[in-house]
Order: structure tokens, then C-alpha cells, then sequence
């Protein structure tokens, strides 16, 4: 919750920053053009905030996980590492309460760490030493050295002054002493904000590991070999979709009789999640690649089909009606009229559902797959290594967006009468 408004705070003083600071300081000659709001063509992204976002998220990511690639000032309070102590109250039959005190030495994961010396002390409550890992708690026998155990009534009744109960809790300034039901204390270091590697590893450490499975592979396959098979059966789908939802969605658009057969279940299969769809397939096509092409292809299959039937039903009639006047035959309309208003409704659905194969790769590749950015992730995520999970998402969004993009520039030559029309 904190880094989300962190987030929204930067969000609204950079827009303020380049809004009505750094614009007034350079002449905007777009400003000059009457623009009516609404319109789309006048919205472009403005590659300030693009930066801003992208550094934003960056240091965020860094901020909360301790990263080396930051300065020590913009790190978040990370989790307390040293030697704690608290003093705890004992009770005992037939004696008076006495104090001890119990240093815990916290030490960081994955690093070696013994429990500190500590003198005795004089009274029949012994002072005591343990170690816990940083982001982790462990129960601490206090009563295991002291002169009376729970067999003579040994009680804990306090820590540093607070009473405590079974269930209860004592903050400390080194972290939150608890005490379980049966009355044996447990020490919780303080976490601070920082996210445990565990959870979320910091970028060097994705960068890392980036690095050792391009050279190494990953599972007896290379990285750009699992990025290959990703790639090859999110394009076949898609392919495969197309080639079906286009003429589809054209034939709806068309004809009444097509609409109202195929307008139901298009309508019913839309809003079901591939993911769904997977017991079926694996009954159907079973486990090989045949079953993950289809389930690619099904997720494709009616977007496209909607975009092609919205790219019919919106062409202007009037562009009709002149291309009747002036002799057109049905075919001629089809080719010249249809064909070229439908197309940037075409893309537009092409682009929405190549993004859809890219997010259900994943689900395609828990299915019996040996090779595949999907696959890499799901095994990784059984291990918790995290890591690899992060360096898979961030590999699989950076090829989907650049796979946008391509789209977006064939658009742009194949369709250059978009908007203009």
C-alpha cells in the first residue's frame, strides 16, 4: 500500500512539474492548434512521462528491495540486523520474580551465525542468547537455563516491563516478542519495508541470473531456445485465429443468417477465459503441442472475430451507396470499400489478441511442456525461485511489446488511410 502511494504521489507531482513548470518554460507550438477535447488524433504519449514512469517503477523496485544500483539514502527501511535484547519477568513456585535478559542475535539469510556469549547473571533467571534470520521469527526457550523450569511453575509474566500472556505480544524497539499458547516466548525482528529476495529480488539479482541462463540454459534447453518455442506457438495461434475470426467476423457483418447462427456462441466463448479451457484440451488434443496451439488459438479466435465484424458494421453506409452509384458489383464494394474501412478495426483486434496469446502462453505451457518461457516460469515459481519468474515476465512483456509495435508500424504503412477517412 505504501509504494502504491509513493507511486501516486510521484504520478502527481511530475505531472505538475512538467505540466505547468518545465512547459512554461519552452514554446509549445502544438498548443497553438485549436484542438476540440475528444479528439484521439491530437493525444499523443508524451515521452516525458514515459521516462518519469519507467525510472519511477525502477526506483521503486530498487528503493524496496535494498538494490546495490541506488544510493544507501533511497533505500527503504530494511529489515533490523545486529543484536537484539529484551528483558523478560519470571515467576517460580515459592520464589520471588525474577529478570533476565535474552539477546538475539539477527543475522541475514543465507549467511552463517552463532548465538553470542552471555554472562548468567546472579538471580535464578538466567540470561539467555539465540539466533533468528532476518524476515524470520523463532521461539526461544527461556526457561531451558534457568535454575527453575515449568515443572516448579516457571512463568513468564513480563517483557521489559509490559505484562504478557499466552497469545499476547510486547513490541520492543528490535522487533515483536509474542508468546505462544503454551507460554514459550518467540522473537520477530523487525521487518521495516524492504521486501524479502524470497518475495521480490532486487534488479541486480534478476540481471544476474539473465545473464547466467543466456550462458547457461535453463532445464537442458537454452534461454532464446524457451523464447522460441513461446514465441513460434503464440504466432501459430494467432495465425491460426485469424485466419478463422477474420472471414468470420467478416461473414457476420454481412449476413443476417451468418449473425444470428454464430452471434451466440462467439458472445458466450468471448468472455471465457482460455485458462478455462484447459481440461478440455487436454482431453481433446492431449498433452503435446497440438493442444497448446489450439488452446492459443481459441483465445485468438474471438476477438478476432468481434474486431472483423465491428470493422464491417462500421464502414459508412454512404461510402456504399457511392460505390453502387457509380456500378460497383459486390466484390468490387468488398475489395475497395469493406475490406480497406474494416482494416484498422482489424488491427486493433490483432493487437488485443496477440497480447491475450502472450498472456494464456503461460497457462498453454503448463501442459506437459518442455521448453517454453511459460514452462521456465511455472517450474521456477515451484522452487520459489523468484528471480527467474521476474526475469520471465519481464522477457516474455518486452517481446509482446515489441511485437505491438511491429504491429503498430504495419498499421501505420499498410493502413496509412486510417483517421483520414
Amino acid at each position: 500500500m505504501i509504494v502504491f502511494l509513493i507511486y501516486a504521489v510521484v504520478f502527481v507531482v511530475s505531472f505538475v512539474l512538467v505540466k505547468f513548470i518545465v512547459r512554461k518554460t519552452t514554446t509549445d507550438y502544438t498548443s497553438l492548434k485549436t484542438v476540440t477535447f475528444g479528439d484521439e488524433s491530437a493525444v499523443v504519449p508524451n515521452r516525458i512521462a514515459s521516462v518519469i514512469s519507467i525510472l519511477v517503477i525502477f526506483l521503486l523496485w530498487a528503493a524496496f528491495t535494498g538494490s546495490k544500483l541506488v544510493p544507501g539514502f533511497m533505500h527503504a527501511p530494511g529489515p533490523f540486523i545486529g543484536d537484539a535484547t529484551f528483558t523478560y519477568t519470571a515467576t517460580a513456585e515459592g520464589v520471588e520474580p525474577d529478570d533476565a535478559t535474552v539477546t538475539v542475535r539477527v543475522f541475514e539469510v543465507g549467511t552463517e551465525a552463532e548465538a553470542p556469549e552471555v554472562d548468567p547473571g546472579e538471580g535464578w533467571a538466567k540470561n539467555d542468547s539465540d539466533i533468528v534470520g532476518a524476515w524470520r521469527s523463532g521461539l526461544i526457550r527461556v526457561d531451558r537455563n534457568d535454575e527453575l523450569d515449568r515443572d516448579a511453575g516457571h512463568t513468564v509474566i513480563a517483557v521489559n516491563g509490559e505484562p504478557i500472556e499466552p497469545g499476547g505480544s510486547v513490541m520492543t524497539e528490535f522487533g515483536r516478542v509474542g508468546m505462544s499458547p503454551k507460554g514459550t516466548l518467540n522473537f520477530e525482528p523487525a521487518k521495516g519495508l524492504q521486501m524479502e529476495p524470497i518475495w521480490l529480488p532486487p534488479p541486480e539479482a534478476v540481471v544476474a541470473r539473465l545473464g547466467e541462463i543466456a550462458s547457461d540454459g535453463y532445464r537442458d534447453s537454452t534461454l532464446w531456445e524457451h523464447l522460441g518455442y513461446s514465441l513460434f506457438r503464440v504466432i501459430l495461434g494467432f495465425l491460426f485465429g485469424a485466419l478463422v475470426g477474420i472471414p468470420l467476423g467478416y461473414a457476420m457483418g454481412l449476413s443476417d443468417w451468418f449473425r444470428g447462427w454464430f452471434d451466440p456462441i462467439v458472445e458466450f466463448m468471448r468472455p471465457v477465459p482460455p485458462l478455462a479451457l484447459i481440461p478440455l484440451v487436454i482431453i481433446w488434443a492431449g498433452i503435446g503441442e497440438v493442444g497448446k496451439i489450439i488452446l492459443l488459438f481459441l483465445a485468438a479466435l474471438w476477438i478476432m472475430a468481434i474486431a472483423a465484424r465491428a470493422g464491417v458494421s462500421g464502414v459508412a453506409i454512404s461510402k456504399v451507396h457511392a460505390a453502387y452509384s457509380l456500378g460497383a458489383s459486390k466484390w468490387q464494394i468488398m475489395r475497395h470499400v469493406i475490406v480497406p474501412n474494416s482494416l484498422p478495426e482489424i488491427f486493433t483486434g490483432a493487437r488485443v489478441a496477440m497480447g491475450v496469446c502472450w498472456g494464456t502462453v503461460v497457462a498453454a505451457e503448463l501442459v506437459a511442456a518442455e521448453k517454453g518461457a511459460g514452462m521456465m516460469i511455472m517450474v521456477a515459481s515451484k522452487f520459489q525461485l523468484t528471480d527467474i519468474v521476474l526475469m520471465g515476465i519481464i522477457l516474455i512483456g518486452i517481446i509482446g511489446f515489441g511485437i505491438d509495435i511491429l504491429m503498430r508500424w504495419a498499421e501505420r504503412v499498410l493502413v496509412p488511410w486510417k483517421g483520414r477517412v
